[in-house]
C-alpha cells in the first residue's frame, strides 16, 4: 500500500517547504521526534502488527511518517486513524531503534487526536491535562460507546466486580463457550466475544476473599517499609497474586503497607491517549502514597509500573505537581526489580517444574526489566526456566487492545500459545495480569491448557514449601 494513501498531503516529489507551527504540536517536540527517524527499518521485525500483515503503514516507521504528515497539516482519512489504532503500544520498537526515537510519545499523542471531546482536558488546564486537538476523524458511535464502557468500568474495581456475577453465570452454564464456538457473536458483538474469550476461568483453587490488610508485618528482621499497589484488574480477577505478593515481600523482611484508599494509577487511560483522565487518577494515587510514607512502592503489574514511573513526565512543567510526581516515580519498583536488588532472605524450597517465562512488553521494553525475573526464578531449587522463541513479541493483550482490536489480538494470542506449547513447559510465568488472561485464552483455544501464573505466585509457593501442583 502506498503510504500517501493514508492521508491527503503534498506530493512526495515536490520541494518541502518550511513547516508552519502545528496546533497539534505547539512546542515542536513531536516534530523533532519525527525528524529523529532515519527510516532505517530496524523497527520492522520488532513490530507485531508488521509481522502480521507486512504493511508499511502498520509498522512504527510507517506510523511515524503518517504522524509527520498530520503535523504538516495533512487531512487524515479514516484509513489513517485505523493504522494508528492498530498499534499495540508494546514499545518493542523503542529499544530496537538505533536513533533512539521516542515512538511512545508519538503514539500517545496521536491517539489523543482521535479523542472524544468528553475526554479532553478542561480549558486552562495544566500541562498534564491540556485537551487534545482533534486531527483524526471521530471514531464510530460503536467504537466510542465501547471505549466509554471500558473506561467507566475497568479503572474502578467496585464496578468491575459487578461484572463478575454475570461472567461466572455464563461460565457455569457454558453460555460463554457456546458463544465462542459460534461465529454469530464475532459477527454481531465481537467485543463481547473477545471479553468472554480472555476473561479468567473460575479457579479450582481457593481464592482470598475480602480486602487485604492495610499492613502486613515483616517476618524476621525488618529490611524495608514498602507500599503495594493493588491495581484494578489485578485485585478483581487475580486477588491471589496480590496476596502472594504481600506474603513474599513480608517473608523477605518488608513491612508492607497497602493503603485502602488507593485507586487506579491511570495506566489504561494514558496508554489510550486519555491524558486528562490519567492525570486525575495519578494525582489521587500520589496523594495516597504520600500519606503512606514508604521507602518504595512495589507494583506487580507491568503496565501500571510503567505508567507510574512516567508520572514525572506526565506532570512535567506543572508547578503544582511536578516535584511530587517525580518523588513518587523515583520510589516505584516492579516486584521482580525490587526483590532482585534487595536479595533473598527467606529459604526457597524445591519446585520441580519447567516454566516458560513470558516478557510482558511494559516490563521488558518500557521498564527494561528482563534479567531480574529470570534471576529470581532460577534461584528456586529444581525449577527450570525455558525461553520462548518469540519471548519478545507481544501476546496481543496490550491494555485494552484485545477488546478494541479483537481480530489482531486473537492472531497474536494464537502465535504466543503455539510458542508456549513448543517449549513443553509445565507452567507459563509472567508479570502482568493482561498477559496472563491473553495467554491463557490462547492456550485454551488451542487445546493446550497449560496453567499461567504470576512470578509472585511461584516465589510464594517455593518460600511456603507448597507442592508444584498448587500452581496448576
Amino acid at each position: 500500500m502506498n503510504v500517501y494513501q493514508a492521508a491527503d498531503g503534498p506530493d512526495p516529489g515536490s520541494p518541502v517547504p518550511e513547516p508552519a507551527p502545528s496546533p497539534l504540536d505547539p512546542a515542536g517536540e513531536l516534530r523533532e521526534i519525527v525528524a529523529d527517524c532515519v527510516h532505517c527499518g530496524f523497527c520492522l521485525p520488532a513490530c507485531p502488527t508488521y509481522q502480521l500483515w507486512g504493511e508499511e503503514m502498520d509498522s512504527p516507521r510507517g506510523r511515524i511518517h503518517l504522524i509527520g504528515q498530520l503535523l504538516d497539516g495533512a487531512n487524515a482519512s479514516p484509513v489513517a486513524a485505523q493504522h494508528l489504532d492498530r498499534c499495540l503500544g508494546c514499545m518493542a520498537c523503542v529499544p530496537a531503534c538505533p536513533s533512539g526515537v521516542r515512538y511512545d510519545r508519538l503514539i500517545e499523542a496521536a491517539r489523543s487526536w482521535a479523542a472524544d471531546p468528553s475526554e479532553a482536558g478542561p480549558a486552562g488546564a495544566g500541562p498534564a491535562e491540556a485537551g487534545p486537538v482533534r486531527a483524526l476523524p471521530p471514531r464510530s458511535a460503536r467504537e466510542r460507546a465501547l471505549r466509554a464502557a471500558i473506561f467507566a468500568t475497568f479503572p474502578y474495581p467496585s464496578r468491575l466486580r459487578l461484572l463478575m456475577g454475570p461472567l461466572r453465570a455464563a461460565q457455569r452454564t457454558g453460555a460463554d463457550r457456546l458463544m465462542q464456538r459460534s461465529d454469530l457473536a464475532d459477527r454481531v458483538a465481537p467485543e463481547v466475544a473477545a471479553a468472554l474469550r480472555v476473561a479468567p476461568r473460575r479457579s479450582a483453587r481457593r481464592l482470598p476473599r475480602g480486602r487485604l490488610p492495610e499492613r502486613v508485618a515483616a517476618r524476621g528482621e525488618r529490611r524495608a517499609v514498602v507500599g503495594m499497589l493493588t491495581g484494578c484488574v489485578q485485585q478483581v480477577f487475580f486477588p491471589q497474586v496480590n496476596a502472594a505478593t504481600a506474603r513474599v515481600l513480608a517473608s523477605e523482611g518488608c513491612d508492607v503497607i497497602i493503603p485502602a484508599a488507593q485507586g487506579c494509577c491511570g495506566a489504561l487511560s494514558r496508554h489510550d491517549g486519555r491524558r486528562a483522565e490519567a492525570a486525575t487518577f495519578a494525582r489521587k494515587l500520589i496523594e495516597t502514597f504520600e500519606q503512606a510514607d514508604v521507602d518504595a512502592i512495589i507494583v506487580n503489574s507491568a503496565g501500571c509500573g510503567s505508567a507510574m514511573k512516567e508520572y514525572a513526565e506526565l506532570f512535567a512543567g506543572d508547578p503544582a505537581w511536578a516535584a511530587r510526581a517525580a518523588e513518587l516515580s523515583a520510589k516505584v519498583a516492579d516486584f521482580s526489580e525490587f526483590l532482585a536488588e534487595l536479595g533473598p532472605a527467606a529459604e526457597r524450597h524445591p519446585l520441580p517444574l519447567t516454566v516458560a517465562y513470558h516478557d510482558a512488553c511494559h516490563l521488558a521494553y518500557a521498564q527494561r526489566i528482563t534479567g531480574q525475573p529470570r534471576e529470581l526464578l532460577k534461584a528456586v531449587p529444581d525449577l527450570i526456566v525455558t525461553e520462548l522463541n518469540d519471548s519478545g513479541t507481544c501476546c496481543g493483550s496490550a491494555g485494552i487492545y484485545n477488546l478494541v482490536q479483537p481480530e489482531a489480538a486473537t492472531q497474536l494470542g494464537a502465535r504466543k500459545a503455539a510458542a508456549v506449547a513448543r517449549t513443553g513447559a509445565d507452567l507459563v510465568v509472567s508479570g502482568n495480569p493482561g498477559c496472563a488472561m491473553q495467554i491463557a485464552s490462547g492456550l485454551g483455544a488451542a487445546g493446550t491448557p497449560i496453567p499461567v501464573a504470576h512470578i509472585a505466585e511461584v516465589l510464594d509457593a517455593s518460600i511456603r514449601g507448597r507442592p508444584a501442583r498448587a500452581l496448576s
